[in-house]
């Protein structure tokens, strides 16, 4: 099992990126897929795509990110992708259902972004389990629901 207490780097280095790069020519590049969630913690088990174990223990002041590079050596590298995020557009219709909606998404502590007057929640279950948290406002057409994945 591979123990990682530190990240080396990321890809986007370009130092960094030519080593990864001759690697992959070599088929010795392992990556792990966190969902964004994951990104956030410090201590986790993970399994990478080839099937090894990676037991991550990182200080708490270090962020894992889509790109990170776990291990790197002349003959190996493991490096962290962040999953597809899903997100649950939701189009109010008037400005204040679209204040309702945001009061409900703050008390519901949902981790959303704004496009123009959309709200976009983070989705980490299925988007009816989200919309069945603001049913008189889907019930009745004043919010509007779509499904993307970015």
């Amino acid at each position: 099992m591979l123990r990682v207490e530190k990240i080396v780097g990321d890809t986007s280095d370009p130092a960094i990126f030519d080593l990864i790069h001759d690697l992959e020519h070599h088929g010795a590049v392992e990556t792990i897929t966190l969902p964004t969630d994951d990104l956030n913690r410090h201590r986790l088990m993970a399994r990478t795509d080839q099937g090894s174990d990676v037991a991550i223990a990182i200080p708490r002041d270090t962020k894992l990110t889509d790109g990170a590079v776990l291990y790197l050596d002349k003959s190996r590298a493991v490096i962290v992708r962040a999953a597809e995020q899903k997100w649950l557009r939701l189009s109010p219709r008037t400005a204040s259902d679209a204040v309702e909606l945001g009061y409900c998404a703050g008390n519901l502590h949902w981790r959303v972004r704004f496009d123009g007057a959309d709200l976009l929640v983070a989705q980490n279950g299925s988007a009816e389990a989200y919309l069945n948290r603001i049913p008189d406002l889907i019930s009745t057409g004043r919010v509007s629901a779509s499904e993307i994945t970015e």
